[in-house]
């Protein structure tokens, strides 16, 4: 599940992208965050991190927990999955199960972050990617059970871009946190950045060039059409290959002349990543390998596992603009961070009411707070 990259047009402008893929769908919410908006962290043991956002954010949440009659879900329950802030930097949370372990000690009088608020608190308080990596060096993060996965330690790893192109990954790998620059603005799930890194180095001789055409002896061959540059990209929608392909579209995918064609452009980059239901299966108890986050119940009735890309993220760094599709819609819809920034309250707005709206930045405007 899950891929993410980096983009620029012509004139260097920086674009970000990502898909998002489970075996179900759940109930993601579209919220956003003014400045000055407050959040509490909280590790059990230890001083909670405590802060108010200096910039405000647009974000595709998810509820920690299951909501109930008692107690409904609210905005201390949202946790950023997805996110673009007024400085044009953005957040995105990618599955990693192999995240959790033994977590380095820290002293109980410490304050410490719950990685389940890397989004809000990155977004939030930072607007450089330097920024991001300063902070992360200085503040303890830890790990913590999450509910609505029925106790499953965060089992994702994090990715931030900013609108100079500059990139960070932030990877817990079996408890130990590691922040790792990205040269390639690339990332997946599994194995560990580093690792994707040094497999890259097998894909040296990628082109974009077609060579189509080649001689046997006395038999010259001939391609009928173009595309034979591709041929060596891996062709599965596993994690590895999915790296070397957003590596291979990221750099060789045409510079729009343009803000417009360039999100266009990325669109069309992350239509090559698009799963639909049943492109492949697993079948329970037969091993399959499938990247379902640890802790998610299968629906009901379903005899196999199905990755689908659940929706997609566009973000335009330099205009803040924010582009979401979800899987039943061919269209993105537009939020226009820069005309919400009047509003002093939180908005929250379910994904399912999105359908094929064109601009839905005045619906979120008008909707309530969770």
């Amino acid at each position: 599940m899950c891929t993410s990259l980096g983009y620029r047009d012509a004139d260097g402008r920086a674009y970000f992208g990502r898909t998002l893929e489970l075996t179900l769908d759940l109930p993601y919410q579209m919220a956003y965050f003014p400045a000055g908006f407050a959040t509490r962290s909280q590790v059990d043991g230890h001083a909670p991190v405590e802060y108010r956002a200096r910039h405000a954010m647009l974000a595709v949440t998810m509820p920690a927990r299951v909501p109930t009659a008692e107690a409904p879900v609210g905005l201390a329950d949202l946790k950023v999955l997805e996110g673009l802030n007024d400085q044009g930097l953005t957040f995105s949370l990618l599955s990693y199960p192999t995240a959790g372990g033994k977590q380095r000690g820290v002293e109980m009088t410490q304050a410490v972050l719950s990685a389940s608020d890397l989004g809000s608190w990155c977004l939030g308080q930072f607007a450089t990617v330097a920024e991001v990596k300063e902070a992360v060096a200085a503040q303890p993060i830890l790990l913590v059970p999450l509910a609505i996965l029925g106790g499953v330690e965060s089992p994702f790893h994090y990715v931030v871009h900013d609108a100079t192109g500059a990139a960070l990954v932030i990877e817990f790998d079996r408890g130990e946190m590691k922040v790792y620059d990205n040269p390639v603005g690339v990332m997946t799930n599994g194995p560990s950045f580093d690792w994707h890194l040094t497999n890259l180095n097998n894909y040296s001789f990628l082109s974009n060039v077609d060579k189509s055409a080649g001689r046997f002896g006395a038999y010259k061959a001939v391609q009928p059409d173009s595309g034979i540059a591709t041929a060596g990209l891996p062709s599965s929608n596993t994690s590895v290959g999915r790296f070397v392909r957003a590596a291979y579209y990221a750099e060789f995918t045409e510079k729009a002349a343009t803000p417009d064609l360039a999100v266009r452009a990325l669109a069309h980059i992350l239509n090559t990543f698009d799963r639909p239901r049943g492109a492949s299966i697993d079948y329970p108890g037969q091993g399959g390998g499938h990247m379902e986050v640890a802790g998610l119940d299968q629906p009901q009735g379903q005899s196999y596992a199905t990755e689908y890309t659940c929706w997609t993220s566009l973000s335009d760094l330099d205009r803040k603009l924010f582009f979401l599709r979800d899987y039943r819609s061919l269209n993105f819809t537009r939020f226009d961070l820069g005309a919400l920034t009047d509003l002093t309250a939180p908005r929250v707005l379910p994904l399912e009411r999105l359908a094929e709206a064109a601009d839905a930045t005045a619906a979120l405007k008008a909707a309530l707070a969770a």
